[in-house]
């Protein structure tokens, strides 16, 4: 999949959320890269394939006028082509990883996002 395309998909998952949800976003970056770096994975215990990771401060655990960083969402474009997904498929699984990631930012947990769908 050309970088664009994927570009593209990632930005109409972010502008499709809810105005409220998009309009809390703040100081954020969105990345896109090939792999998640295997040190970082094994520091973090986590085993491939890993679609996306999200680092940062969640809002609920920040404290009034906290201005650290930018928080970071990676989206790793090498291991959804390693899926083999398609068409559709593929563009609801980027989507979804999406919504997980940003779920984190406002603070839900893996199993609260699983057991909204994502």
């Amino acid at each position: 999949m050309q970088d664009r395309v994927f570009e593209r998909i990632v930005r109409q998952a972010v502008e499709g959320l809810p105005p409220q949800f998009k309009d809390a976003l703040e100081n954020i970056d969105i990345v896109i890269e090939d792999f998640p770096d295997p040190d970082d994975l094994e520091e973090m215990g986590i085993e491939p394939p890993l679609l996306g990771l999200y680092q940062g401060t969640p809002l609920p655990e920040r404290g009034l006028g906290e201005t650290d960083l930018p928080d970071k969402i990676s989206l790793y474009k090498g291991e959804f082509e390693r899926m083999g997904l398609r068409g559709k498929e593929l563009i609801d699984e980027i989507r979804i990883t999406v919504l997980h990631e940003i779920g984190h930012y406002f603070g839900l947990e893996d199993d609260e996002l699983e057991e909204m769908g994502y």
